[in-house]
């Protein structure tokens, strides 16, 4: 069979949020200021195309604090870090930016304050997840994971009467919704956030992948392996009836996914460079597409501020 491959339809949004576009302009202003190297605990936003090109202008990537030398700039990741991250960076004297995401900074603030108060916590997210590992090292206990429906069971806080929960940010929407369901069954008076921890960008694209699936015949996700966010747009594909594939670049497509697709959608994870999208569209056009539309949806116009010091 030949390929009839004749649309390309993109999802909007997609792409670059506020967090990311934040996270990568502080490691490039601190390289502008103080010259190369500027060191970043953890890959600054999981992207491959993104690190790779850091790495060329002089970051350098690393997850042990041991393995910056004095007086070194150091980057924290968009993902967050442990109070003990922040507290041995203070006592070694790196001059320190902190590139985690606000909406995830707003979640520890939350912890901080709640815990003060005498709270316990349960996260939702995914076990050895930077951010997972950020927000659970605000505390040095009372905070307690569950990844799935069945390990809510097994959760056993010291008390219940002052319980609050807690997701990692990138989470699929409905997985979240669906985990937070049976945490409340559980522990029926559990504190829920005033607002999701969801962040917007998460919902933003993840609602969109919903209305592109019901569009094409196959959805392409542009995304790194490591990307929370973009794992859960292919699975929110799939689990809305469009076959979906997730790549790093366009020379991982596979002409013999096309065959017999007429449309194709396109998306793009929060960490992912508009470039890559761009060189999606080339591959397929190669491939016969012979037209590109863009679905209407939210137009994102949040701004995160710099760091003092990098503005």
């Amino acid at each position: 069979m030949t390929s009839i491959l004749q649309e390309i339809i993109l999802a909007e949004p997609r792409g670059f949020c506020a967090g990311v576009d934040r996270a990568i302009e502080i490691v490039e202003r601190a390289l502008a200021k103080y010259g190369s190297p500027v060191y970043v605990r953890h890959e600054i936003v999981h992207n491959t195309y993104v690190v790779d090109n850091l790495k060329s202008r002089g970051a350098i990537f690393i997850e042990d604090l041991a393995d910056v030398p004095p007086g070194a700039t150091l980057v924290f990741s968009a993902h967050g870090v442990p109070k003990s991250v922040e507290a041995e960076a203070e006592r070694r004297g790196f001059t320190v930016f902190d590139a985690t995401c606000p909406l995830v900074s707003k979640v520890h603030v939350e912890v901080a304050k709640l815990h003060k108060e005498g709270f316990e916590f349960i996260m939702i997210g995914h076990k050895g997840h930077p951010e997972v590992e950020g927000t659970m090292g605000q505390l040095l206990d009372g905070i307690y994971l569950v990844e799935d429906v069945a390990d809510v069971a097994h959760v056993n806080p010291k008390q219940t009467e002052r319980l609050a929960v807690v997701t990692q940010t990138t989470l699929s929407v409905d997985d979240a919704a669906h985990i937070t369901e049976a945490v409340v069954a559980r522990f029926p008076s559990i504190r829920r956030p005033k607002m999701q921890d969801i962040c917007y960008a998460t919902q933003n694209r993840q609602d969109a992948v919903k209305v592109l699936s019901a569009e094409v015949d196959l959805v392409i996700v542009v995304g790194s392996p490591s990307s929370s966010n973009s794992n859960r747009l292919r699975d929110v594909a799939q689990r809305y009836g469009a076959q979906s594939y997730m790549i790093d670049s366009a020379e991982e497509l596979q002409t013999a996914w096309f065959e017999g697709k007429t449309r194709v959608g396109l998306t793009a994870g929060a960490s992912a460079p508009d470039i890559l999208v761009q060189q999606v569209i080339t591959r397929l056009r190669a491939l016969g597409a012979v037209s590109v539309r863009t679905l209407d949806g939210v137009e994102e116009t949040i701004k995160f501020p710099l760091p003092k010091g990098l503005k």
